[in-house]
């Protein structure tokens, strides 16, 4: 007994004739009866008889053929779980990122990624860079997205892109076309400041002090596109990350800070922990629209730092 005999018996019960069968599984019709031929010696019963010219199973070849078709019903099962891997219908990617992509930068990668498997699925979370990293380290996320100076040995970091800090402030803003701020500008300006945990906060209080100057901070926001909004109310001027100002561009005035405050956004995985072609994917699409998003926001603003 091998699987082309099993195959021409199953076609036969199924189309109700050696013809049939013999069409459908593209063979000559004497082939397909040599095979039935041959299961059924090798079987030891019959497996066909012809009543009124028509080739009818019999009570044990019905029997036998349930269990043939769930034989095969599982392997077509698997060729279609097969196919549906390979096209990544069945996929999901489980992400998290810092708020500043979650409103443009990640929504157009998701929707590049969907334009060429729509079948796919995407879980993000948005949290601060300090959960993006803890989830990752702990394996419960395929991709991170976040800003972290620290070298840890339970994370793989796959992409490092280099950002920096700019002015934000309301369009009627006397500073607003300045090609330039530095602390000395900035010496009387009520400020709104990303919060003190941050690593750009640091760089920010670092940057004032080695001008001797005390920054006039009226407020600390977290994330950058809440202190961002506040700038755009006229609550005074913002620092933040030249991607949250390019996404908020329509109600803000954004200009260079100097000195540079970086911004490094790293994309990162589980150590040791291979990505899903479905990951691959989808961080092939964040890295280009980062670079894109970055493009953008560089021609947004007369960067004469």
């Amino acid at each position: 007994m091998n699987q082309r005999q099993l195959l021409a018996f199953r076609a036969t019960v199924v189309l109700g004739s050696i013809t049939a069968a013999a069409k459908e599984l593209n063979v000559s019709q004497p082939a397909v009866s040599r095979l039935v031929s041959d299961l059924e010696s090798s079987l030891g019963f019959r497996l066909f008889v012809r009543q009124t010219g028509r080739l009818v199973p019999t009570p044990e070849a019905l029997e036998f053929f349930r269990e043939v078709d769930m034989m095969f019903y599982g392997i077509d099962r698997l060729k279609q779980v097969g196919e549906e891997i390979r096209t990544l219908s069945r996929a999901t990617v489980r992400f998290a990122t810092l708020p500043m992509l979650s409103f443009e930068v990640i929504p157009l990668a998701v929707n590049r990624f969907r334009q060429r498997f729509p079948q796919a699925r995407v879980r993000q979370d948005v949290f601060s860079s300090a959960r993006v990293v803890e989830l990752v380290a702990s394996r419960q996320l395929d991709l991170g997205v976040a800003q972290t100076q620290t070298r840890r040995e339970d994370i793989e970091v796959l992409i490092s892109h280099h950002a920096r800090c700019v002015c934000v402030m309301g369009p009627g803003h006397p500073l607003a076309n300045a090609s330039r701020l530095t602390p000395v500008e900035l010496r009387d300006e009520p400020l709104i400041v990303l919060a003190r945990h941050t690593v750009s906060a640091s760089y920010i209080t670092n940057a004032f002090a080695d001008h001797g100057i005390q920054p006039r901070i009226v407020a600390e926001s977290q994330p950058s596109f809440a202190a961002a909004s506040m700038a755009a109310k006229g609550c005074g001027i913002a620092i933040v990350d030249e991607l949250t100002a390019l996404a908020m561009s329509d109600k803000v005035a954004m200009v260079p800070f100097a000195p540079e405050i970086p911004f490094e956004i790293q994309v990162m995985k589980p150590k040791d922990m291979p990505l899903s072609r479905a990951s691959e994917v989808l961080l092939f699409e964040i890295e280009a629209e980062i670079g894109r998003s970055f493009q953008r926001a560089r021609h947004a603003y007369k960067d004469s730092v």
